[in-house]
């Protein structure tokens, strides 16, 4: 959500938020439609009569599943609640950087290209001095998860913090308002949160690019290196089917993340039929390393079996201003009665954006549902991040 107001105070933004956001929610028809609390009592779902039941065997902090094509949420656990989002937060960085850096372009990487990589980062292999096409860079990013691939593109894209800076505000025009970027790759940073619906929105933004499609859904490619190439294999193993994991039928992508603070983290779509759903699962507590992706594939086949017979509990789409003379006057209404007489009027933007979105998290549950319409099992500690 992008709020546009010409009011500095953080109270009447707040207001005019709640108020175009409640405007967007229907009361849903009882008689045809029940909620299910679920499991862990943070889900969100609403249930026309036989509908299949939420899954009670996904233990992960936060999930969103949603329809890829018209932004629809269909369920929802913790969906608002800011988590480590790990390399899945390299969803937002290709959609922010991808518009300005040609694929065929050519780049001879340096030293201060790759400086500043966290240690135990995953890498694809670049090496300083080599020559890459940046669509073999973007190839590392996606399958290797590679930070060194994501050091050298945002070098290429005006460097470290201005290519964050870039995200934030990408971010706040998808209606992102959970996401917070310190560093690009996904690394733990302190202060760098997103949430399951961010990364939803992030994952959806990018399949309406080819390229981007083309890059998540890419399960095996050759990279420059050792005089000659190498195979590298998507990471995300419902695409690869590696270590084990059963391939996901219809899987599209998108992308998968690890640390040791975030855990496992996934954003996956897939498609069947005319349909492409859209799941996000971030930390699940239960099950080992490989738990995201098994979460991850009984959301997908909850939702493909629910799709006709869920209501919206929310929506990916970010809320646009109205134009309705009545709603601005009812909006201005309600922001002059919570006016303080003296506002900030020095206060940035997206600060205040971003502290909107903190104020209306504290409702929980209705926040979901008013604002759209509205995963502790680890690898191996000594692992290489994802």
């Amino acid at each position: 959500m992008v709020i546009r107001s010409g009011f500095r105070s953080m109270a009447a933004l707040t207001a005019t938020a709640a108020i175009g956001l409640c405007c967007l929610a229907p009361a849903p028809d009882s008689s045809a439609s029940a909620t299910q609390a679920g499991p862990s009592g943070g889900e969100q779902v609403s249930l026309r009569p036989g509908a299949p039941a939420l899954p009670g065997d996904v233990s992960a902090l936060a999930y969103v599943v949603a329809d890829a094509r018209t932004g629809k949420v269909l369920a929802a656990r913790n969906a608002h609640r800011k988590l480590p989002p790990a390399s899945t937060l390299k969803t937002l960085f290709a959609v922010t950087a991808l518009p300005h850096l040609r694929a065929e372009d050519r780049h001879t990487v340096s030293e201060q290209d790759l400086a500043g990589i966290g240690p135990g980062s995953s890498l694809v292999g670049v090496e300083p001095g080599h020559t890459y096409q940046v669509s073999d860079l973007w190839r590392g990013v996606f399958l290797s998860s590679g930070n060194d691939a994501v050091h050298v593109l945002a070098a290429l894209n005006g460097g470290w913090e201005e290519t964050a800076a870039q995200m934030q505000a990408k971010a706040r025009r998808l209606g992102a308002l959970d996401t917070e970027v310190v560093s690009p790759d996904g690394y733990d940073t302190p202060g760098q949160v997103s949430s399951a619906f961010d990364l939803a929105v992030f994952g959806r933004a990018g399949l309406a690019r080819p390229d981007f499609a083309e890059y998540c859904s890419t399960a095996w490619a050759q990279f420059p290196g050792g005089g000659g190439s190498y195979g590298i294999v998507n990471t995300n193993r419902l695409l690869s089917g590696a270590n084990g994991i059963a391939r996901y039928p219809g899987i599209v992508g998108i992308k998968n993340g690890y640390t040791s603070n975030a855990g496992n983290t996934l954003i996956a779509a897939a498609k069947q039929g005319e349909r492409t759903l859209l799941v996000t699962v971030m930390n699940p507590q239960a099950g080992g390393g490989y738990a995201v992706y098994e979460e991850a594939r009984t959301l997908l086949d909850w939702g493909f079996k629910a799709w006709d017979n869920v209501d919206a509990v929310g929506s990916l789409e970010p809320v646009r201003a109205t134009k309705s003379p009545t709603r601005q006057a009812q909006i201005q209404a309600h922001v002059a009665a919570v006016r303080p007489e003296a506002a900030d009027e020095g206060a940035p933007g997206w600060s205040l954006t971003s502290s909107v979105a903190g104020g209306l998290a504290a409702a929980g549950t209705l926040f979901l549902l008013v604002r759209r319409r509205t995963i502790r099992g680890r690898r191996e500690r000594k692992r290489p991040t994802e």
